[in-house]
């Protein structure tokens, strides 16, 4: 806890005050102090530094400016203290700059003492953020619904070649690092499996353990959460500056829907993409292990693929496919949503961009669990 200076002002016979300081004489423990001794009224004496335990320049300057102003004598402070004294009687100081950083010191010293008003504060502040953004996110999905059943409606409307393009951009171009990333997670799964499982004499479960893991778990979350680092940061950036470039206030004035134009073809295509791009990470990682298992486990490659169709089961396949499309869906809104809530400067879209990604990759892990409990309660466990 931090030390405050303080000072006791003792009144003799004659009416002449000594003054008593104490404790620490610096800038950072003065606040509280300076006011009340400019409060002090009376002819003082004596300056007493006997009880001081540190001391600086500003708290040099009380003493100096108290002595002056009041014709005391200074008694009882140490060598080094009397010695910054001198320095600060012979120097010129700026009166008014010490002042305000009085000011400022005895300000920090409030804002301490209101802590537990600070605390509330921050609280209600969050609560009401949180309430507001809630009713924002409905106010959004209601948006999207009106724009998604306008185009079912009128589907001339829907503009198809920005739907190809971001499949493009989020599928096509993320087949190498997502192909790559399930590659070699496939090796470390089968690595390390035939670690833990060659203790039991059990080696031969490799094959099972990679190829349900990976078509059931790894191959659709670990693409999720790269879907949402690659593409769900994209939406929310390129959103977000047309947002800030008033390029989207430009479309509602020529009468163009930004929910048409920028956020249903994007949710789309996340929704078309991710299971396609879940299934193909689930194979690449089968693949990996397929390819260390012939150094560990000396199990031929086919063979491996071979073992795969006989140990996985058929639901396992649709508990990825399920996932996929909800996962790519949660992605997108985070992403666009993020990006349409950009506003004043281009420090936003950074700050919007991150939170998108954050969002995303914890809705994607909670919902990931609840569709493990979900699904072995109905038997697909």
């Amino acid at each position: 806890m931090r030390e405050w200076a303080d000072f006791i002002a003792e009144t003799g016979a004659d009416g002449a005050i000594r003054v008593a300081l104490s404790g620490p004489l610096c800038v950072s423990s003065v606040g509280r102090m300076d006011a009340r001794l400019r409060a002090l009224e009376g002819q003082v004496e004596a300056v007493d530094l006997t009880q001081v335990t540190g001391f600086d320049t500003v708290g040099a300057w009380i003493v100096v400016r108290l002595a002056e102003e009041r014709g005391a004598k200074i008694t009882g402070g140490s060598d080094e203290a009397m010695r910054l004294i001198a320095a600060v009687r012979g120097d010129h100081i700026d009166e008014e700059l010490v002042d305000k950083t009085l000011t400022a010191a005895a300000s920090e010293d409030e804002d301490e003492a209101a802590l537990p008003e600070q605390a509330a504060q921050k609280v209600g502040g969050f609560v009401t953020a949180y309430l507001e953004g809630m009713v924002k996110l409905i106010g959004f999905l209601g948006a999207l619904i009106i724009a998604a059943g306008s185009l079912i409606t009128h589907p001339k409307r829907f503009r198809i070649v920005a739907l190809v393009r971001q499949l493009e951009l989020s599928g096509v171009g993320a087949l190498p690092i997502v192909g790559l990333m399930s590659f070699l997670i496939g090796i470390v799964i089968a690595q390390q499996g035939a670690v833990q499982l060659r203790q039991f004499g059990a080696e031969i479960y490799t094959v099972n353990l990679t190829g349900r893991l990976s078509m059931r778990e790894l191959g659709i979350l670990m693409t999720a959460i790269m879907f949402a680092g690659r593409s769900g940061s994209s939406f929310a950036a390129q959103i977000g500056t047309m947002k800030l470039t008033e390029e989207i206030d430009a479309m509602r004035t020529i009468g163009v829907s930004p929910m048409e134009a920028l956020v249903v073809p994007r949710i789309v295509a996340a929704l078309l993409i991710m299971p396609l791009l879940g299934f193909y990470a689930a194979v690449l990682a089968i693949i990996g292990g397929a390819f260390i298992s012939m150094f560990a486990l000396d199990i031929p490659f086919f063979t491996f693929l071979v073992r795969i169709r006989e140990v996985v089961p058929l639901h396992d396949i649709w508990v990825g496919l399920i996932k996929a499309p909800l996962f790519g869906l949660i992605i997108a809104l985070a992403g666009c949503y993020q990006g349409m809530q950009v506003q004043g400067n281009s420090e936003e879209v950074g700050l919007r961009t991150t939170v998108a990604v954050v969002q995303g990759i914890f809705a994607v892990i909670v919902l990931d669990a609840f569709f493990a409990v979900f699904f072995t309660e109905v038997g697909w466990g």
